[in-house]
């Protein structure tokens, strides 16, 4: 029998207490019916797709958002649930891999919840983790009360600690935090005060992005004419790479740094080009080079799911020019690049008759670096690693 491919599964969950002053993602704060009914039309859609477990198995969940914890458990459990039965997938597959026994790490199923602080209770975390979700992701940003405030986040960090302490008792030994540095106010010293906070407390997986601001947020209106300090933000970047590497910490893509086999399974399966199906509110997918993205209004959402075919959107059959731009504009992401091999495996010729010239003109300029079959980011790469990535656009 032919060995089921895998197939990562991302929930969209798009509420939120308070729309973040920095945000630009499809979520906001909504009232209890429409929360309810969302979760409905979310149980139906995820119900459709019944037939993709004779090809697929589900290898990793990510339910993000928005602030999916604002859900009730119940409706998290239901989510779960249905998600179990659909996909055919057994409680110990979603075990914590300390306490199970007889099954091949790759058979383990990540399972990350996004969570905010102070939108969870010990009890939520302990009814969670028993539905089978087994990572927990946790928007900080800043470990500082001022900065926290500024960004218009709900919580304080002593609200983050108690619920970060409050994930560790219900035994969530996989946790990710999510920080943010190159604020328009921020020193050097003051982000670097922030990470050894972060670092005192050993989450297993740490997400350390620099503000990027969005067009159509409150940031936008107050800083888009701000000049802001580009070396600043490098040495903040460069000085939080190096600290993590001293404490223990992996830097296995650009922003993302983790302990030891910690890192996000969810998250490469995006920069490697795997297989995955995105389902709610203006989820996308991936789904063997066909990718399309759902129905982002919420009212046609809740109108259409469960009706066959009728939420993607923008369907778009990729041609091999465009795969191969994808595997080296996303591959490069990641601290060990992209492999010579894997790609003549997957286009049928070598990644030199293809792309030669940007090759050597980067590394010509050191920005990209060949080693044992993998072509990777230097540090001046990872500098300018837009303008490296765009060359590789045929």
């Amino acid at each position: 029998m032919e060995k089921k491919k895998d197939l990562g599964l991302y929930i969209h969950i798009p509420f939120c207490e308070k729309k973040c002053n920095y945000c630009d993602f499809l979520s906001a704060a909504a009232d209890q019916g429409t929360k309810a009914a969302y979760v409905d039309a979310l149980i139906k859609e995820i119900g459709s797709y019944r037939y993709l477990t004779e090809d697929y198995r589900i290898s990793t969940i990510f339910m993000g958002g928005g602030t999916p914890s604002t859900l009730t458990e119940e409706e998290l459990v239901r989510i779960m649930e249905t998600v179990k039965d659909v996909f055919r997938i057994e409680d110990r597959y979603l075990s914590d891999e300390k306490h199970s026994s007889g099954l091949p790490m790759e058979d383990y199923i990540e399972a990350t919840i996004e969570v905010n602080p102070g939108t969870v209770s010990r009890e939520k975390l302990l009814i969670l983790k028993e539905a089978g979700l087994n990572r927990i992701s946790m928007g900080l940003q800043s470990a500082d009360n001022k900065d926290l405030k500024l960004l218009g986040r709900i919580h304080t960090y002593e609200t983050f600690l108690d619920t970060y302490m409050a994930a560790r008792e219900a035994g969530f030994q996989n946790i990710n935090i999510d920080l943010m540095s190159a604020l328009p106010w921020q020193s050097l010293q003051d982000w670097m005060e922030v990470l050894e906070k972060v670092i005192s407390l050993r989450p297993e997986h740490i997400s350390a992005y620099s503000l990027i601001i969005e067009e159509g947020t409150p940031f936008y209106e107050k800083y888009s004419e701000v000049s802001f300090d580009d070396e600043l933000d490098r040495t903040m970047y460069w000085s939080t790479a190096e600290r993590l590497k001293a404490a223990g910490y992996g830097h296995y893509e650009i922003s993302n740094y983790a302990l030891m086999n910690r890192e996000c399974r969810h998250n490469i399966s995006y920069w490697i080009r795997k297989n995955y199906l995105g389902v709610g509110l203006g989820a996308s997918s991936l789904i063997e080079n066909k990718r399309f993205h759902k129905e982002e209004d919420l009212k046609k959402y809740l109108e259409q799911a469960g009706i066959a075919d009728s939420l993607p959107k923008d369907v778009e059959l990729l041609d091999k020019k465009q795969q191969m731009e994808e595997f080296m504009f996303l591959g490069l992401r990641l601290m060990d690049g992209v492999n010579t091999e894997e790609f003549h495996k997957l286009f049928g010729t070598s990644i030199e008759s293809i792309y030669s010239l940007p090759i050597e003109q980067s590394v010509r300029e050191g920005l990209l670096s060949e080693e044992n079959g993998q072509i990777f980011l230097t540090a001046k790469g990872i500098d300018l690693s837009n303008t490296v990535m765009a060359r590789f656009l045929l």
